[in-house]
C-alpha cells in the first residue's frame, strides 16, 4: 500500500518550508511507501524555490503541481494533485500544518476499508509561530518532550498540552462515523478509489469555505464512514491571518443545497475539470 500526501499551499513559502522540515523527519515508514505532492494554488517564484530546494533533498517522491492564480481554488488544485498521485491512500493537509514524525505511519495504521480519517490540529500562537518560522528548527514542537508540551501550553504557545499523546481508542474512533461536522479540510485521509467514486472535491466552491464539509457529506452518501483521528494524527497549525471570507455566504448556501440534496459525485469534480457549472445544477 502506498500513501500520497497532498500539501496545499498558496504564497506562504516559510510555512511550507516548516511543513517539509516535518516531513523530512518521518519515521516508521519506508521512503518507497509514500510520496509528497505540493498542490500549489498559483504561488509565485519563492514557493517554487522552496520546492526545488526540498526536491534536491527528498528526490522524485516530491512533486510540484501548480495552476494559474485565479483566486482561491483549493478544491481545484487538490483535484489536480490527486490525479497525479500514485498512492492507494490519499492524505490531505494544508501548507501551514506541520506533521509529527509519526504522522505518515499513523495515517497508514488508521487506514481502514470503507472509512475516511478526520485528523485533528493543534493551534500555535501568533508570536510563537513567528519565532518558529525564523528559527533553524521550524518544526520544533513536533519533537518536544512531554514536559516541553506542558510548558508550551502553560505559556499559551500552543492550545493543547497533550500533543505528544497517542491513544489506541478502538471502536471509540467510530462513535461519530456519520457526522460530517468532525471533518477538517486541513488534515484528512481517504482511499483513492473513494475519492474517485465521489469525483473528488467540488470545484464549484471557490473562495474560502465548506468544500471540505461538502466532500464529507458526499463520502457519507457513498457509504464511506468517518473515523476520528484524534490522539493519533494531529498537525501543528501555524498561526495565520484569517482568509478572505467574502464568498463564505455564497459557499454556505451552496453547501446547504448539497446537504439537502442526494448527489454523491461532485457537481464539478475530477471528471469535469475546467468546465463551468451553474449554481442551479446542485440537486
Amino acid at each position: 500500500m502506498k500513501l500520497s500526501l497532498i500539501v496545499s499551499t498558496y504564497n506562504r513559502p516559510d510555512a511550507l518550508d516548516a511543513v517539509l522540515h516535518g516531513l523530512q523527519q518521518q519515521q516508521g515508514v519506508q521512503e518507497t511507501d509514500w510520496e509528497i505532492l505540493i498542490a500549489d494554488d498559483g504561488s509565485g517564484a519563492e514557493t517554487s524555490r522552496v520546492v526545488r530546494h526540498w526536491q534536491a533533498l527528498l528526490g522524485k517522491r516530491l512533486k510540484h503541481v501548480w495552476h494559474e492564480d485565479r483566486g482561491f481554488r483549493l478544491a481545484a488544485i487538490r483535484n489536480r494533485a490527486a490525479i497525479k498521485a500514485e498512492g492507494d491512500y490519499l492524505v490531505f493537509i494544508d501548507g501551514d500544518c506541520v506533521p509529527f514524525p509519526d504522522f505518515v505511519a499513523m495515517h497508514l495504521k488508521l487506514a481502514e476499508p470503507g472509512k475516511s480519517v478526520a485528523g485533528s490540529r493543534i493551534l500555535l500562537a501568533e508570536g510563537f509561530t513567528r519565532e518558529l518560522l525564523t528559527s533553524s528548527c521550524p518544526h520544533a514542537p513536533a519533537l518536544w518532550s512531554k514536559w516541553q508540551w506542558f510548558k508550551g501550553w502553560l505559556g499559551k504557545d500552543v492550545n493543547k498540552a497533550f500533543g505528544w499523546l497517542r491513544l489506541n481508542l478502538g471502536a471509540w474512533r467510530d462513535r461519530k462515523a456519520g457526522d460530517w461536522r468532525v471533518y477538517r479540510g486541513c488534515n484528512f485521509g481517504v482511499w483513492a478509489h473513494d475519492f474517485h467514486t465521489v469525483d473528488g472535491m467540488d470545484e464549484a466552491f471557490s473562495g474560502w469555505g465548506y468544500e471540505d464539509s461538502d466532500f464529507a457529506v458526499r463520502l457519507l452518501r457513498a457509504g464511506v464512514r468517518i473515523k476520528d483521528g484524534r490522539f493519533a494524527v494531529p498537525v501543528l497549525h501555524l498561526w495565520h491571518r484569517e482568509n478572505d471570507r467574502s464568498k463564505q455566504l455564497e459557499n454556505w448556501r451552496r453547501f446547504e443545497a448539497s446537504l439537502n440534496g442526494t448527489h454523491v459525485r461532485a457537481t464539478r469534480g475530477l471528471s469535469s475539470l475546467d468546465q463551468p457549472v451553474a449554481a442551479e445544477s446542485i440537486q
